[in-house]
C-alpha cells in the first residue's frame, strides 16, 4: 500500500487521468443503459427472427439487392418516416433495425420506439456484423419462397 501511495505521488497526473478515465467509462454506460437501448448480436437476432420478428433494412435500394437477411424489409432510414405506416401492423412485434455498420439504426431505434414500437432493437455491427457472424445473406430486390411438393 505504501508503494501504491508513493507511485501516486510521484505521478498525480497519470492517477488523475485514469480516474477520470474510469469514470467517463461508467457514466458513459449508465447512460446506454438507462436510455434503453439495445443492441443485439447477430445470434440473438437469429433468435428473434425465428420467433418472428420484423427486420427493417435501412440501407439504399442498391445495397438492399446485393445481399440482405432473409425477409428483411427495404425501408432507406431517409424513407422511415414517410413510411411508417407500413409498419404500424407490426407494433408488437419485435422489430430488428439493420444497417450498414451499426450506426444509422440507432436513429431509427429511437424513432421507432417514440412511435410506440413496443420492443425494437439495433443489430449489433449491421450488416458487417452479420457478415461476421457466418451468417447467409440473399441477393436481389425480392426472394421467393419454394414451396414444397407433397408426395
Amino acid at each position: 500500500m505504501d508503494k501504491f501511495l508513493e507511485f501516486a505521488n510521484n505521478h498525480t497526473l497519470l492517477v488523475l487521468a485514469l480516474a477520470i478515465s474510469f469514470f467517463v467509462v461508467v457514466f458513459a454506460e449508465l447512460r446506454r443503459k438507462a436510455s434503453g437501448l439495445v443492441n443485439i448480436e447477430a445470434i440473438e437476432a437469429v433468435r428473434l427472427i425465428n420467433n418472428d420478428a420484423v427486420v427493417v433494412d435501412l440501407r439504399t435500394i442498391d445495397a438492399f439487392s446485393k445481399g440482405h437477411i432473409v425477409g428483411a424489409k427495404s425501408i432507406p432510414s431517409d424513407e422511415l418516416d414517410s413510411k411508417m405506416n407500413q409498419l404500424e401492423a407490426m407494433k408488437s412485434k419485435p422489430v430488428i433495425a439493420v444497417c450498414n455498420s451499426g450506426v444509422t439504426s440507432t436513429k431509427a431505434v429511437h424513432k421507432l420506439r417514440a412511435a410506440g414500437f413496443e420492443s425494437v432493437y439495433g443489430l449489433k455491427g449491421g450488416m458487417s456484423g452479420w457478415g461476421q457472424a457466418g451468417l447467409p445473406v440473399v441477393t436481389g430486390k425480392k426472394t421467393k419462397v419454394k414451396k414444397s411438393k407433397n408426395k
